[in-house]
């Protein structure tokens, strides 16, 4: 075997680490390495080692009430009482045990069923911003991803294992914090016992399992085989002769939440309820125009026949149906909710100086629209996404500050803007005038000269902008590109740093600089003269 074959295959990335931790950019003694691989300044380490810490302190002594974490979800999603109560429950049994496990190592060894939570239901009817806002309140770190994107090897797909490693890093990287924090997988129905077409298990039954095996306990390592950015933090950290990190963690605790439409189980739960209550009373609490309100009568064995796997569907205990928006909830949602959608709306008008008003009786025009959208409560944004798209785009250059939004502004948004700017058009001569300012200002501090703007050259301008539809400060940008040039000529030749654009300026910018440089000639001629008598 040549010497060549007995080169360490590893040696040249080592010492290309090497160069690196010597002389690379923003890396080296006492900076940490985010999750991104960027360098982190040692303050901003000691800054996020301090507030895990204190998220640590907290599951340490969790001591949550389940009508607490209600009362809480009631600030931010309407609906859903029994989801929030079960969640509630699962959440406080789950990060209880956690802390006695914490409190009593030993209790650590016993055999303990995690209480994972599968919850079903239509689209945009809250089931992921419900787990946001517990792990927010909780404080433990948390991730959200498709199920749809995962492979049974990995080769074709997403690695479930993918799915720990992710979770690590939105805890910093700090693995103690992340073993006790929740992931999220929605669209969890696409994966049952699908397969495609090449043979191949690329979303089915593979993926189960192997979800299967992160939800009881098992061991992950912290970089993938084929990770090579993750594989060189971990030299770079041995380089720096930092304390020695577990190459592992631990599901043990983590909290699995998977979640799903289930469209089609729903039709088929109700077809079986159905068929059973021939002859008798419908089956209580069944609505005919809503097929999702089934999803509460569904068991184990429609789940299996669905296409789960018994073990999988098994490790799942918890599960609970999300009820489907009426056009009174979304109504509710823009009111009431802590996270209303026109509240994020009233702030982007905010940042403007512009305010508004929805009457009582748009907030359930725009509730009735969005609920025909089919999409629970991303109808609303589609609703008002139509209706303030042209309202964002033209008020921020009116002097407009408030306006109110009806039921006539929702059938026509267009021709109620149109009516709105015609009707405050008496105050659009002050905002112009600003925006004039603030050209001049920009262009003092870009070249030293002042400018200042007669009123028959605002007004040439202001028309020149209406015309073309264009800012002010647009129009002056191109009818002024050029004049730094000729003015720093006039101010050698004169000593002058202030300027008046007149009408003859802005109608014919370059035409009448030209005159100005020609005139400060003059000046220089007719001092010359001077000092020669």
């Amino acid at each position: 075997m040549s010497d060549k074959d007995d080169k360490n295959p590893f040696e040249d990335l080592q010492n290309q680490i090497n160069d690196m931790l010597r002389k690379g950019p923003g890396i080296g003694p006492g900076m940490g390495i985010n999750p991104q691989g960027a360098a982190t300044p040692p303050e901003q380490d000691a800054e996020m080692d301090e507030k895990d810490a204190e998220i640590l302190k907290r599951i340490r002594e969790f001591g949550l009430k389940p009508k607490e974490i209600r009362d809480h979800l009631n600030r931010y999603v309407i609906k859903q009482a029994e989801a929030k109560k079960v969640l509630s429950v699962a959440i406080c049994d789950h990060y209880n045990h956690v802390r006695q496990c914490l409190e009593t190592p030993a209790l650590r060894e016993k055999e303990y069923s995690k209480q994972n939570i599968l919850l079903l239901g239509p689209t945009g009817v809250g089931k992921t911003y419900l787990m946001r806002n517990i792990a927010k309140l909780i404080g433990v770190p948390f991730i959200k991803a498709d199920a749809t994107k995962f492979s049974e090897t990995g080769y074709v797909g997403y690695d479930v294992e993918d799915l720990v490693r992710d979770l690590v890093k939105a805890a910093n990287n700090n693995t103690e914090l992340a073993q006790y924090g929740i992931i999220y997988i929605d669209e969890i129905d696409k994966i049952a016992g699908a397969s495609n077409s090449g043979g191949k298990d690329v979303s089915g039954r593979g993926v189960q399992i192997n979800l299967l095996k992160l939800m009881e306990d098992t061991e992950v390592n912290l970089f993938a085989p084929n990770d090579i950015m993750g594989q060189m933090q971990a030299m770079m950290s041995m380089q720096r002769g930092g304390e020695k990190k577990p190459s592992t963690i631990s599901t043990r605790h983590i909290l699995f939440i998977v979640s799903g439409a289930f469209d089609k189980l729903a039709e088929s739960v109700k077809k079986r309820v159905e068929s059973a209550s021939i002859g008798f009373a419908s089956a209580p609490g069944a609505g005919d125009d809503d097929p999702y309100a089934y999803l509460k009568r569904s068991a184990s064995a429609d789940f299996i026949e669905y296409g789960f796997e018994p073990e999988f569907i098994g490790r799942i205990p918890v599960r609970v149906a999300c009820e489907s928006l009426q056009p009174e909830d979304l109504a509710q949602i823009l009111t009431s909710s802590e996270g209303s959608l026109l509240n994020q709306y009233r702030g982007d008008f905010a940042g403007y100086g512009v305010d508004f008003k929805v009457t009582p009786e748009a907030v359930q025009d725009i509730a009735r629209r969005a609920h025909a959208e089919k999409t629970g409560a991303r109808g609303l944004m589609t609703v008002l996404e139509q209706l303030f798209r042209n309202y964002k785009f033209e008020l921020p250059s009116t002097a407009i500050k408030s306006f109110e939004v009806t039921t006539d502004t929702l059938e026509n948004p267009d021709a109620a803007l149109k009516a709105l700017i015609v009707e405050n058009h008496h105050l659009q001569d002050e905002v112009w005038k600003a925006d004039l300012e603030r050209f001049a200002e920009s262009f003092r501090n870009a070249h030293g000269f002042s400018l200042s703007f007669e009123d028959e050259a605002a007004e040439v301008i202001i028309t020149t902008a209406t015309e073309c539809d264009k800012a002010i400060r647009t129009i002056c940008e191109d009818m002024f590109k050029d004049y730094q040039h000729g003015l720093q000529i006039i101010h050698r030749n004169t000593g002058r740093d202030a300027f008046t654009i007149n009408k003859a300026a802005a109608e014919n910018p370059d035409k009448e600089l030209s005159q100005w440089v020609v005139a400060s000639f003059k000046e220089i001629d007719t001092e010359t003269d001077s000092t020669q008598e």
